[in-house]
């Protein structure tokens, strides 16, 4: 283990302002070693972690907090926020089922001013607080620490807009790594690309403060020089027309040029923008020469690094393989990802073809619209996304896609719970919010085989398609190499039992069918929440007493809704049990323990069957 002195002494960021600041290079260290062998025990983010230590010792030795307000974007990076806070103990649980969270969360502390997991929210959250100060008379300062990959989402851009209109006290730190999850894109990261020689930038301007210090009249002659050639080496431009006065480039791990930035910027009012350098993964060499690698890591060796991964297909690699398969078969496919290459699978895709992919960068809603506009012109564009990231582009989704009922084939990955990531990534609501728009077909395979079949249909839809899978690894089911079918709005019994019958959708399946054997009852694979296996449903429901359908998604106007809307309009009496996700949100943990507590498992939907019986009788 770390030895960890000056650590120790840290309990809240009091503790740390008591510290000589001579003192903070050996806290940064202990601070980076600790966050190391903690997270390789535990899993969760590393590379974004490791690059914020020097900069968020900084903030909080700086700034008074939690009086003055600290907006983190995302949160991939707040480990060492949350071990500076009071939490170092709990990280000995981090992402597990009761212990802390891995992303900032309100109710967790006093110093997570906003709740985040989502990118480029950090400016709109701070302008509010700034805001809100300002008109109850508090004086206090409010900073978003956001990344450079986060900067390029239109919010971001729609907060500084409204930022520089207003008369109010706000810094913004861009925290340039020059990535984010995937290699970033986009014309706004080739301006900010102008700064890739950031680090050298800082370093000559480090070299030549100590070489002209000498001679005044020289640093002066200097500084001013700098003002005028500024706009020719940095972004300062881009963001001075927004109505912030922009400072930097500076090394975001040199202690002695942060901190008196950051007491200069903390002493004036106005809107600032702070430019900080950094390097994901730093100071752990394995996560410096593959950041992307250690983004999010299971538990691993610090010293031996991460093992290939090994063990069932998951859903995503499914995805990844039937993408490459169907784009060698259709030279009319192209694919879209909202800067979520890796995690979608697609990195094979984009190597093979890549003239047909297209990394839009942290923008779903123009992800959505771009297919759109591709789909008008006779291409066939398969957008992968995440179920949560295709909520923020819902709109879009219902007035550019659907209701021109245009091809476009929607791949979300992370449908249902996702385990550690919590609340902010579980895909608990995207059967409800597609089932309602009108066009939309809507599947969710039982396997990984079954999910081949279905990413087939769905793009040889004419229309908008969506297929729904989950997190992880399937049932070991391994698929063939074809490209076949199903017949839309058909689903299939799986077993043929007495008196109950369990209609299940999805991931849930082979829950459903171990029930299904313990009840003696009926087991049907649904395979579509739209459109919906109308005569199926209806043939079931003429021989069983009870019908249960089975869902990871809200219960709250999912499948099962459908299913007793189906039956009032044909006038079968039978009684539905809908068993789904509760009207809460669900905090993280392993995917299996959540869905045992929830009772989604299949010892869980045999007690809930049992005891509905029991109190009918």
């Amino acid at each position: 283990m770390t030895d960890t002195p000056l650590l120790d002494t840290i309990q809240t960021p009091h503790d740390l302002r008591c510290l000589d600041r001579a003192q903070l290079p050996q806290l940064a260290e202990e601070l980076r070693g600790f966050l190391i062998e903690s997270v390789a025990a535990t899993g969760g983010h590393l590379s974004s972690n490791l690059g914020t230590v020097e900069l968020t010792l900084a903030l909080h030795y700086v700034f008074n907090t939690p009086e003055d307000r600290l907006v983190w974007d995302v949160g991939h990076q707040c480990y060492a926020h949350k071990v500076l806070t009071g939490r170092r103990q709990g990280m000995e649980r981090l992402r597990m089922a009761g212990g802390v969270s891995g992303f900032p969360k309100r109710c967790e502390s006093g110093y997570d001013t906003f709740g985040v997991g989502h990118s480029s929210t950090s400016i709109s959250a701070a302008l509010g607080m700034a805001i809100a100060a300002q008109q109850k008379g508090e004086d206090r300062k409010a900073v978003a620490i956001i990344g450079d990959g986060a900067m390029s989402a239109g919010m971001a851009f729609e907060a500084l807009n409204n930022a520089g209109d207003s008369n109010t006290d706000l810094l913004v730190i861009l925290n340039d790594n020059e990535m984010s999850i995937s290699p970033p894109v986009g014309a706004l990261n080739k301006i900010l690309a102008r700064m890739l020689s950031g680090k050298a930038v800082a370093v000559a301007r480090r070299g030549a403060r100590s070489v002209l210090s000498g001679a005044p009249s020289l640093l002066e002659f200097a500084r001013r020089a700098e003002e005028h050639v500024k706009g020719m080496i940095s972004p300062s431009t881009l963001f001075e027309e927004f109505g912030f006065n922009y400072f930097g480039p500076i090394d975001g791990h040199d202690l002695d040029a942060l901190l008196p930035t950051l007491e200069n910027l903390r002493g004036q009012r106005g809107r600032f923008l702070l430019h900080v350098i950094t390097q994901k993964g730093h100071g752990y060499h394995k996560a410096e020469a593959d950041p992307i690698l250690y983004h999010g890591v299971g538990k691993f060796d610090p010293d031996a690094g991460i093992a290939a991964a090994t063990g069932k297909l998951t859903y995503t690699q499914v995805f990844g393989d039937w993408l490459c398969d169907m784009a060698a078969a259709d030279p009319d496919l192209v694919a879209i990802t909202p800067a979520m290459r890796e995690g979608s699978g697609m990195v094979r895709y984009a190597e093979t073809f890549p003239k047909r992919y297209f990394d839009v960068g942290i923008a779903e809603q123009h992800a959505v619209t771009f297919a759109a506009g591709l789909a008008c012109e006779g291409l066939k564009p398969v957008v992968a996304i995440y179920s949560t990231f295709l909520q923020r582009a819902y709109d879009q989704l219902v007035h550019d896609v659907a209701l021109q009922n245009l091809p476009v084939m929607f791949a979300i990955d992370r449908g249902g719970l996702v385990g550690a990531d919590g609340p902010t990534h579980h895909g608990t609501f995207d059967l409800s919010y597609l089932a309602c728009i009108p066009n939309m077909v809507i599947m969710a395979p039982a396997n990984e085989a079954e999910c081949r079949r279905m990413l087939s249909t769905a793009y040889r839809h004419k229309g908008p398609s969506a297929v729904r899978y989950p997190r992880g690894a399937g049932t070991g089911i391994v698929p063939d190499g074809a490209l076949d079918t199903l017949p839309i709005g058909r689903g299939e019994v799986l077993r043929r039992g007495q008196n109950v019958a369990l209609l299940a959708f999805g991931s849930l399946v082979p829950a459903a069918l171990a029930a299904a054997q313990e009840l003696d009852a009926t087991a049907a694979n649904m395979r579509f929440i739209k459109p919906l296996d109308i005569d199926l449903v209806a043939d079931i429901a003429g021989n069983h007493m009870l019908l249960v359908s089975i869902e990871e998604n809200s219960v709250i106007g999912g499948a099962g809704s459908e299913i007793e809307r189906t039956l009032r309009e044909r006038g079968l009496a039978v009684p539905v049990l809908r068993l789904g996700l509760p009207d809460r949100f669900i905090d993280h943990g392993e995917q299996a323990q959540l869905l045992a507590e929830l009772g989604l498992d299949a010892p869980g939907i045999v007690r809930t069957v049992r005891a509905y019986l029991a109190a009918l009788e």
